[in-house]
């Protein structure tokens, strides 16, 4: 924008802005608008909304006596509506001010909400692949009203004059494009079909398409939108509706749950997907405004957690963003996303009651959404804890299952956790769950509000310690030295070492330490390596006593026996070092560089020890 070369005026007075009106045309036609494919929807568009102005002055007329006409032919694109057409001062009013709409003139301002498009800037998409856009039109709201013709190019000019009325016998408007070279790939008439029916397949107005060869004309939205329609069973209808879901989306929903919110005019489908998806991946859903492909990738429309289900809706009174490629997040939008969250809601609980089979197949494949949702929804929590599987010393198991044997359930706090103790807990009659993954160890700890009789605690070392079996005095006095020589080989680990029996007889040893325990330790390292220092205070000033880590040798694995007998001290530090290698790597947990250090080294000792022996 620049300001205009007036002559001097008073100090204060106002002046006014010019516009370059080539800047903003390019400004809109080529920034707002995400390809250049939008320009038939928005020619589309305005024909529709010129229709649902017709209706409004002819409300008598039967259904279908208006509609829109495309052609193609590879030269030019046309798009023909018999709407409510302009007059000339229309035409200086609408089409010659950017950001003005028909949709505000004052007669039909109180029906503004009937109209898809409000803001007056549709036209501008169609500079994306012409230079120049012809006009023609004739209104039906002026009787005997002349035709006028309107042409607007992209350097911001345009011109107007008035045709006569045998130029277009009937109401209604002709757009007319002949596209630039570079534009071929959106206007030949294969595509400009083909842009008809994704824009314009739930359109409530006849449309039809014409390539040019002389024949009849293709309808483009033949048929209502599937949920409009009647059918001769519920089943005929529920197989419909998948059938088309299929269609849209390319997968075989598990289910479908149709949509209907009458207070905002939504109708529509929502499409359980058959595989999982990664926890917040958010799905783009297909939203329809008065029949109109608003956006393939709402987000908007579902709260986060409902990422098991792609929608595709058509809705009276959703409002869309200036571009009408994404809906205006206002309250209306958050009491549809409500209302649709209530609706999914509504089928878990129905299919819960009624359908056992398919509650198995949506929770194996989707439990991750429903323990995110049973987080924050009671309800849901009472319905379905019981049924949500887990990761349990017993294996896969529902925490229903699981209760019947373990009147105690202890839950660790990370995977790791019940990597490093499952065998173990599991030979030791303890019920454990995993509370590593999402959600899992909240919902583990809900569990007494479903079943009171059922007591969760948090699994502490201590308690599994406490199920291991003490050697007898002899054994442990016996072993004393070995001992003694692997806790000094695996301080610098912050690691003691004990002997116990435990099962399965298979496992050598057993590794305890946790992630905070870890975490301490590591602070302290640091604290006491940068002692006189501010960030040395600093770490002094949160440090802890932290826990060790223990090394538990099982007296019942052979190795074990055999290992605590070694009298060569630096073989025995090898040992050592080896059981606690190996414990390590059983645990899956991340491997510090001393560790892997380690593992190596005492793998090639006992290596070279094994070769000179046998030499």
């Amino acid at each position: 924008m620049t300001l205009p070369d007036t002559p001097s005026s008073p100090a204060g007075a106002d002046r006014t802005f010019q516009v370059d009106l080539r800047g903003l045309v390019d400004l809109l036609s080529h920034h707002l608008y995400s390809s250049p494919r939008v320009y038939l929807r928005e020619l589309l568009q305005n024909a529709v909304d010129a229709l649902t102005a017709r209706h409004s002055l002819e409300p008598d007329a039967p259904v279908g006596a208006f509609g829109i006409r495309l052609y193609a032919d590879g030269s030019v694109v046309r798009v023909e509506d018999d709407g409510v057409g302009l007059t000339e001062a229309d035409v200086h009013t609408f089409l010659a001010t950017i950001g003005r709409s028909s949709k505000r003139a004052e007669k039909i301002a109180e029906q503004r909400a009937d109209f898809i498009g409000q803001f007056g800037i549709g036209l501008l998409s169609c500079f994306l692949v012409a230079d120049e856009i012809h006009v023609v039109s004739r209104s039906a709201r002026t009787p005997g009203a002349p035709a006028v013709e309107w042409r607007g190019r992209g350097d911001g000019s345009y011109s107007v004059r008035t045709l006569p009325a045998s130029a277009r016998p009937r109401p209604g408007t002709t757009v007319t494009l002949t596209p630039r070279s570079d534009a071929g790939e959106w206007t030949r008439p294969v595509e400009v079909q083909a842009l008809a029916r994704h824009f314009g397949s739930l359109l409530r107005h006849p449309v039809t398409f014409d390539a040019g060869t002389g024949g009849p004309g293709t309808a483009v939205n033949p048929e209502p939108a599937p949920w409009s329609r009647t059918y001769p069973s519920p089943g005929a209808r529920s197989r419909a509706l998948a059938a088309y879901g299929e269609e849209v989306f390319g997968f075989t929903p598990l289910d479908t749950i149709e949509l209907d919110l009458p207070a905002v005019g939504l109708k529509g489908i929502a499409c359980v997907l058959p595989e999982a998806v990664p926890a917040g991946r958010r799905h783009g859903h297909r939203v329809h405004v008065k029949g109109m492909l608003l956006s393939e990738r709402a987000e908007e429309i579902l709260p986060e957690w409902a990422f098991f289900v792609r929608c595709v809706v058509d809705a009276e009174s959703l409002r869309p963003t200036a571009s009408r490629e994404s809906l205006y997040e206002d309250g209306t939008l958050a009491a549809v996303r409500d209302a649709l969250a209530e609706r999914l809601r509504a089928w878990i609980a129905r299919t819960a009651a009624s359908d056992p089979d398919l509650l198995g197949r949506f929770l194996q494949t989707h439990h991750l959404a429903v323990k995110s949702l049973a987080v924050h929804d009671d309800e849901i929590l009472r319905m379905l804890l019981p049924w949500l599987p887990f990761e349990t010393t017993d294996g896969l198991a529902t925490l229903d299952e699981f209760a019947r044997t373990h009147r105690t359930v202890l839950v660790t706090s990370s995977v790791e956790e019940f990597r490093q103790v499952a065998a173990i807990a599991a030979a030791a009659g303890l019920g454990v769950v995993n509370g590593g993954y999402t959600y899992d160890r909240e919902l583990v700890h809900r569990l007494p509000e479903i079943r009171p009789e059922v007591s969760v605690a948090d699994l502490d070392p201590a308690t599994l310690t406490a199920h291991l079996d003490p050697v007898d005095r002899e054994t442990e006095l016996a072993a004393a030295a070995y001992l003694a020589q692997a806790r000094d080989a695996l301080a610098v680990f912050d690691c003691d070492v004990a002997l116990r029996t435990f099962q399965p007889a298979s496992a050598p040893a057993l590794l305890l330490d946790s992630r905070e325990a870890r975490h301490e330790r590591t602070r302290s390292q640091l604290a006491r390596e940068q002692q006189g220092g501010v960030w040395g205070d600093i770490l002094g000033h949160l440090h802890q006593e932290a826990p060790r880590a223990q090394l538990i040798l099982n007296q019942l694995n052979p190795l074990v026996r055999t290992a605590v007998t070694i009298d060569a001290p630096e073989l025995a530090r090898t040992s050592a070092e080896a059981l606690y290698g190996q414990a390590a790597l059983l645990s899956r947990r991340p491997l510090r560089p001393a560790e892997s250090s380690l593992i190596n080294r005492s793998f090639l000792d006992l290596l070279a020890h094994a070769l000179r022996k046998d030499s």
